[in-house]
Parts: structure tokens; C-alpha cells; sequence
């Protein structure tokens, strides 16, 4: 669809929230649509790394298109229905075994910060403004998305973006670690990317395990002791775990490939 496009560049695929003229609201078609284009993504092992940005450089996406609710989320049998479709977008999206980028300029705003949230990391040019206005609206976060914003930023930053509705600059969010990175905003996407590149050389059995050790420790993963141990002798027993050491020892830069 137009408003959700997927440009790929080697290893790297952006996933672009394509509505620049409503500051990339995401409609509920959008929300459907993510966990499918994310399959297509996930069953293709070039890609190592996927960047989530809004169309140009006003918004990351000012959050759910709000012109639909009197429509989509009408009585709490439709609004049940549309938050598990966002829940199963933003679900989708914090699975995605590959590391994720969230690219933020400007506003970053209630759906559009859910989306943020899923994703591992997020990048933040100066430009952008930040927050959860469910309190503006009269309607409740979800159980994942506070529990995801406040592993984030602990329960005392989550509190205060929960109850008050308001937004932070890109320094207030650094501080209290809801961004990883604040960049000029003419450098946003250059350095992400760059660093993008850099993730994408580096093993992808390290970055999936590290992945579901990490949510593990939030309650957000399903596997168990067992199972994620498991996880860590198999890296013992792969290729690139022998082409990681042999390329130390040789004194080269080693060349993964997931297997």
C-alpha cells in the first residue's frame, strides 16, 4: 500500500510510514498491514537490520489517525478490535529477529511512540517531540505498551509521560533513556544509517539470542530457562562462531552469515 512502503538497501530495509501530509498518522489499514510486510522481511536472510521512519522530516508519525476512532473504535466492541490490531502491529514489530532502528524526526507522538518503543533502538534528531497522549483522549494504554515503555524508562519517567499527556524534547528523552541517541537533524539519517551498516556486520545468531535474552528479563518473552540456554550452546556449535574466532586470530574482519 502507498501509505506503507519498504525500501531496501543491502542489508538494510526501511519500513517508511508514508503519510507525510498528516504527519504519517497511522490509519488502522496501516496497522494491519505491518505484521505482513514484516513476515516478507523476516523470510528474506539478507536483510540484518530494518530502520522504522515516518516520510519526511516533520514527524515520525503523530500517532494514530484519530479521524477514524468515531468510526473504528466506536463502541468497546470495536475499540477491542482496533487495539489488538495495533497490539498485533507493535507485537510484529518487537519480534522482528533482526535488530530494529526506530529513525525519529519531529513529532513521535502516542502510536507513533508505541511503534518506537517496539522497536530495539531509537535514534532522535534535535527536532523531535515525544510523548503518550492517552490522557488527552480519555482512553487507556495497553498492558504491552506500558509495560514496554516502562522497562524503558523505569516507572517514575513512565508515571509522569502516563498521566500528565505531555511531550519531551530529544534531550529530556535521552535523559530519562527513552531515546538512545540525539543527533543534529541534518545528521540523523546519515549517522543511523551508518550505524545501521555497522549492525548489519556484525553475527546475527549474537544479535537474535541477545534479542530474546532481552525479553526475557521484561516478561516479554515466551521461552523458558531451558530453552534460551539451549540457545546459547547452539552458538557454540555454529559456523559463525568459528569464523568469528578464526577471523580474530587472522587478524581480519569476519564474515557472518547466520548459520
Amino acid at each position: 500500500m502507498d501509505d506503507l512502503r519498504i525500501v531496501r538497501d543491502g542489508p538494510i530495509a526501511t519500513l517508511v510510514l508514508n503519510r507525510p501530509n498528516k504527519h504519517n498518522a497511522i490509519t488502522i489499514e496501516m496497522w494491519r498491514t505491518i505484521p505482513g510486510a514484516l513476515r516478507g522481511l523476516e523470510h528474506d536472510p539478507s536483510i540484518r537490520v530494518l530502520v522504522v521512519r515516518g516520510a519526511g522530516e516533520e514527524a515520525f508519525a503523530s500517532g494514530a489517525d484519530i479521524s477514524e476512532f468515531e468510526r473504528e473504535r466506536s463502541d468497546v466492541h470495536a475499540a477491542r478490535t482496533y487495539s489488538a490490531t495495533v497490539a498485533g502491529a507493535e507485537r510484529a514489530l518487537a519480534n522482528f529477529p533482526r535488530p530494529t532502528i526506530a529513525m525519529i524526526h519531529g513529532f513521535c507522538v502516542g502510536g507513533g511512540l508505541e511503534l518506537a518503543l517496539a522497536c530495539d533502538l531509537r535514534w532522535a534528531a534535535q527536532s523531535a517531540r515525544l510523548g503518550v497522549t492517552a490522557a488527552r483522549l480519555g482512553i487507556v494504554y495497553s498492558v504491552e505498551a506500558t509495560r514496554r515503555l516502562t522497562s524503558i524508562v523505569g516507572p517514575a519517567h513512565a508515571r509522569d509521560l502516563l498521566y500528565s499527556g505531555r511531550l519531551v524534547d530529544a534531550d529530556a528523552a535521552l535523559a530519562m533513556g527513552l531515546v538512545n541517541r540525539v543527533c543534529a537533524s541534518d545528521r540523523l539519517e546519515p549517522d543511523a544509517y551508518e550505524y545501521a551498516w555497522g549492525l548489519a556486520q556484525q553475527a546475527p545468531l549474537s544479535q537474535r539470542g541477545a534479542k530474546l535474552m532481552l525479553q526475557h528479563w521484561p516478561g516479554e518473552g515466551e521461552l523458558t530457562q531451558d530453552e534460551l540456554a539451549e540457545i546459547v550452546d547452539r552458538a557454540y556449535e555454529s559456523a559463525d562462531y568459528r569464523e568469528g574466532v578464526r577471523a580474530f586470530l587472522e587478524r581480519r574482519a569476519p564474515t557472518f552469515r547466520g548459520e
